[in-house]
């Protein structure tokens, strides 16, 4: 017979007291937008604008290499009215950008109707 120990609590006591949260640097590779190149690094405000940019222009679900967090849903929104577009794009993209946690919120949104068929956000 094996004595009856509760390790398990002391256990999580100890690694409570071992780990201390740090959010890592935002360090990344630089991003020419206009010729594909990645040349150098870029950190903070840099690094976050690259990461917004890359965000909005990647579809979710849409590559497996990413996870189901990352990019934004817009495939869904084409062709419908310009008043639930506009609403539920402000959404989508606020929910977006938010799971990165270098961004606390998205606010100032300004939208354009530039033609029927088009919307600049």
């Amino acid at each position: 017979m094996l004595p009856n120990l509760n390790i398990q609590d002391d256990f999580e006591e100890d690694m409570l007291e071992d780990f201390a949260i740090e959010t890592q640097p935002s360090l990344t590779y630089a991003m020419l937008k206009k010729e594909d190149l990645f040349m150098g690094t870029c950190n903070h405000l840099e690094a976050i604008k690259q990461a917004v940019y890359k965000i909005i222009n990647t579809e979710r679900y849409e590559y497996g290499i990413y996870s189901w967090d990352y990019g934004i849903e817009l495939k869904d929104l084409f062709g419908k009215d310009f008043g639930y577009v506009m609403a539920e794009i402000k959404y989508r993209i606020m929910e977006a950008l938010t799971q990165d946690d270098r961004i606390d919120s998205v606010e100032n949104f300004i939208f354009k109707k530039l033609d029927k068929h088009s919307l600049h956000v």
